[in-house]
């Protein structure tokens, strides 16, 4: 994270006695990164952290993955993955379905209707996107009430769980890291302040504002690790003997947050502007980037999509959130696809896309794009939900 925060009962010196009301020392806990040499936070707990009373294996969803072989740009209809009444019987986090991943990130979509488990992905950090429906992620550090467009930012080896609320089902789209995730490099002072060139700031952050108590014995956590399970992964169940959701405060620079991506201002110019201005979020070897409803290139000549681009570098990965893909138009591409246009392949606008563009002055279009830089496989519901004709709506015709 990018900046202090302090919630609850805290000391007023770090590594000194916090003692509880009948006298007993709280447990103080540092969660850092990059073994003590980066952003962390000090936490204090009622219980000791480190107790165990019994661990199992916890099978993971599938983590399987397949190349994209043959080499070709496919279109992944997400919101044919669950169907019907399904989603009340599935929950956010043994849930997910696999879409796409490599060596450094997994890309999941899930569709659910009732309470996680208590999770933590001791892998890498987690950026979930929620598309639809509304929730409270309740961790560690307090709780987060989200909705529609945010993006929920968990660090590695947070605690926490999702509680769907209100009646529409919970649409999620989850970005599981192998490093940590953070705002781009460039947005940020050598201190870690946003700077003034920055599309959002400190302001936009949600972070937990006071602690989240919970009692309770016997607690199971269902954790995600390193392993040699397929995608280099292994599941285990902890069960601790008092609540990890024990803790009277915190104080820091670590911690999960969420950002609503209208929050984001769009970067615009005169003439078409590259994909980087509209990054929000990056990782070890990926970026995340959002396209939102925004004023378009006003230069009197201007070609307001994109022109066509080979990813010499990376494969992208667009998720269609809302309004109308102007570039796509034609393709079948509708709210809940995913399209994935890997290196090796150049791409843009569908015929006929480019003309329909020129005098527009205004996109209302919503779409979360994640650029990998090693390629990425299908896991078992990308492979699920492919159409199997995009490659094909440039030339109007496939393989006989």
């Amino acid at each position: 994270m990018t900046f202090y925060r302090q919630v609850g009962s805290i000391p007023p010196k770090r590594h000194t006695q916090h003692r509880r009301p009948d006298g007993g020392l709280y447990a103080e806990e540092l969660v850092g990164e990059e073994g003590f040499s980066s952003d962390s936070s000090l936490v204090y707990h009622r219980g000791i952290p480190s107790a165990l009373v019994d661990a199992r294996p916890w099978e993971l969803p599938d983590q399987s993955i397949v190349a994209n072989a043959p080499l070709i740009p496919r279109h992944l209809k997400l919101h044919d993955l669950f169907v019907g009444e399904e989603y009340k019987a599935v929950d956010a986090v043994t849930g997910r379905r696999l879409v796409l991943g490599n060596a450094d990130v997994r890309i999941s979509y899930a569709v659910s209707g009732r309470p996680s488990p208590l999770y933590r992905n001791a892998v890498g950090d987690e950026c979930v996107f929620v598309e639809r429906g509304t929730a409270t992620v309740e961790t560690t550090f307090g709780a987060l009430d989200v909705g529609p467009g945010d993006y929920v930012i968990i660090p590695r080896t947070t605690t926490h769980r999702w509680v769907p609320t209100g009646d529409e089902p919970l649409r999620t789209y989850a970005i599981e890291a192998n490093s940590h995730i953070a705002p781009p490099k460039r947005y940020l002072s050598r201190y870690g302040q946003f700077l003034e060139h920055s599309p959002y700031c400190e302001r936009d952050l949600r972070g937990p504002a006071e602690p989240f108590l919970q009692d309770g014995t016997d607690v199971e956590i269902y954790v995600k690790h390193r392993g040699d399970g397929p995608g280099g992964l292994t599941g285990t169940v902890h069960v601790v003997p008092e609540h990890p959701f024990d803790v009277v405060g915190w104080d820091g620079c670590l911690y999960p947050y969420a950002f609503n991506l209208k929050d984001f201002e769009p970067i615009t110019g005169r003439v078409h502007q590259p994909p980087p201005v509209h990054q929000v979020f990056e990782g070890a070897n990926f970026v995340i980037c959002n396209f939102l409803p925004r004023k378009v290139d006003y230069h009197p000549l201007a070609i307001p999509v994109p022109y066509y681009h080979s990813n010499v570098d990376s494969d992208e990965v667009m998720f269609y959130v809302d309004g109308d893909y102007e570039a796509r138009k034609g393709s079948g591409i509708g709210k809940g696809s995913i399209s994935l246009h890997p290196g090796g392949h150049s791409h843009g606008p569908q015929p006929g896309a480019v003309e329909r563009s020129l005098g527009a002055e205004f996109f209302d279009e919503t779409a979360v794009m994640v650029d990998t830089f090693r390629p990425l496989g299908l896991g078992e519901a990308g492979t699920a939900s492919d159409d199997g004709r995009y490659a094909w709506s440039w030339s109007g015709r496939g393989p006989s």
